[in-house]
């Protein structure tokens, strides 16, 4: 069992012992903390709060806890219930809130849940300001309002028709282009809340909807991580049903990973590739960032189209920050997330998925022909299940002094770039595993240089 606290909130597994896991303890506890930094941050000020959730097992008994915690730390509620990630960062926005907290661990199995933590920007607090709520967690010298301050629930109210909306009234987001193709889509949700929303998206867009694992029971079909490895069902569905496409997304909705026509995997690290290529050709010379472990694909066709392509650290609040230090016009992460910042700063499938079938309708291709588009690199995943054995950092000092003279680049975890090829090897912010990534111009030379760099850590932990 594990309770994991980074930059993507406070992760955990339900049941088991406190401050080892997430119980209701540790979830009052960071809940309380989260409120005190919101209110050193708008001292005197009475607090509006919104908090959502996936539709995970856990998540009805985590929001209540999470609910009654706000209010008794004196801070107002707005309930915006089953709700995807994004969604809960717009309602922040849109309703004009001091902060936000999502209930949801992502991709991570049934046991898991998270408090996923929010300024008023509807975007993940800063890596210093999670230390902070951390420390004031740890303190625990709580003091709480008397009844006459407690706060009070202002709403219980969906949120998720108002962002379809917001979407739809994009500019780039061409509606009746779509309806036009009439496109046949299955959508693979994964029993979560994509269930609720994205079958109503497509719908709205003209589309002819094959509801696949759309029930939002939190009992998921299948492993929720949108990996190929995971999707063999929707590639037979999409086959049979003679779809146009398939669109996959992870249980709080801000992953994104297309399905072609014939079955085969778009690739989730293309998702953002495709997106980028159709707003680059509407901003012809833009900027666009994704993360180190992304794919060379997005510098590749953003020169393609005259502009400049930069590189931060993983995760969503690292790509946020490089964005608007950089001006880029679209960013995300190779595992499916895109950022619109036109929409709001954070990763995005209902935005993801109406740029991509409007570029989709507007180029008058199918997947694979589009696909086939742009350049092909193949991306090897894999993973090391941390244990008392393996010293990360060590791993890490050791695989950078044996690759000095190669071009590394250290500002999360390392990553070497060879010519052809490069790895990136760092610590998971969401599960206890190191990640191995690689990308090379085949999938053997991928899943080889993986091997190899899995072989090396095991030396140098002396695990072989």
């Amino acid at each position: 069992m594990t309770l994991i606290k980074s930059i993507s909130g406070i992760r955990g597994t339900i049941g088991g012992p406190t401050g080892e896991n997430l119980t209701p303890l540790d979830i009052v506890k960071f809940t309380t903390a989260y409120t005190r930094l919101i209110s050193r941050r708008n001292p005197g000020k009475r607090l509006t709060i919104v908090i959502g959730r996936d539709a995970r097992l856990s998540g009805e008994l985590v929001m209540d806890l999470v609910e009654g915690t706000l209010l008794a730390c004196g801070a107002d509620v707005i309930n915006v219930g089953l709700c995807t990630t994004p969604g809960t960062e717009m309602a922040v926005i849109t309703r004009k809130a001091d902060g936000g907290i999502i209930l949801t661990a992502s991709h991570n199995p049934r046991q898991w849940n998270a408090l996923k933590l929010l300024n008023a920007h509807g975007e993940f607090l800063s890596a210093a300001e999670g230390q902070e709520v951390l420390e004031l967690a740890e303190d625990e010298s709580f003091e709480f309002p008397p009844i006459d301050r407690i706060g009070h629930l202002l709403a219980r109210e969906d949120f998720n028709d108002e962002h379809i909306r917001q979407v739809l009234a994009l500019p780039l987001v061409d509606v009746e282009a779509v309806r036009k193709r009439r496109f046949k889509v299955v959508i693979d949700a994964v029993n979560s809340v994509g269930g609720i929303v994205m079958p109503k998206l497509l719908r709205e867009l003209g589309c002819e909807v094959v509801e696949l694992n759309c029930e939002p029971t939190g009992e998921f079909a299948h492993n929720p991580e949108p990996l190929p490895e995971n999707l063999t069902e929707i590639s037979k569905v999409i086959v049979r049903e003679k779809a146009d496409l398939g669109v996959v997304v992870d249980p709080d909705v801000d992953r994104l990973a297309f399905v072609s026509e014939d079955g085969s995997m778009f690739v989730e690290e293309y998702t953002l590739v495709a997106v980028a290529d159709y707003i680059l050709t509407e901003h012809p010379g833009g900027v666009t960032v994704s993360n180190l472990s992304s794919s060379r694909a997005l510098r590749d066709v953003t020169e393609r189209h005259g502009g400049k392509y930069y590189a931060s650290a993983v995760g969503e609040v690292n790509v946020t920050t490089k964005m608007k230090e950089v001006g880029a016009v679209i960013g995300g992460e190779g595992n499916g997330g895109v950022i619109y910042p036109e929409l709001h700063y954070g990763r995005d499938a209902l935005v993801g998925t109406a740029l991509f079938l409007t570029w989709l309708a507007k180029r008058g291709m199918t997947m694979t022909q589009l696909r086939a588009t742009y350049p092909s690199y193949y991306a090897s995943k894999n993973k090391i299940e941390l244990t008392p054995a393996i010293d990360v950092d060590k791993v890490l000092r050791e695989i950078k002094a044996r690759y000095a003279s190669e071009k590394v680049n250290d500002i999360d975890g390392v990553k070497i770039d060879f010519a052809e090829n490069w790895v990136h090897l760092r610590k998971s912010n969401t599960e206890p595993i190191i990640r191995v990534y690689t990308e090379a111009r085949s999938m053997k030379e991928a899943d080889e240089l993986a091997q190899r760099f899995i072989a090396e850590i095991k030396q140098i932990c002396n695990l072989q």
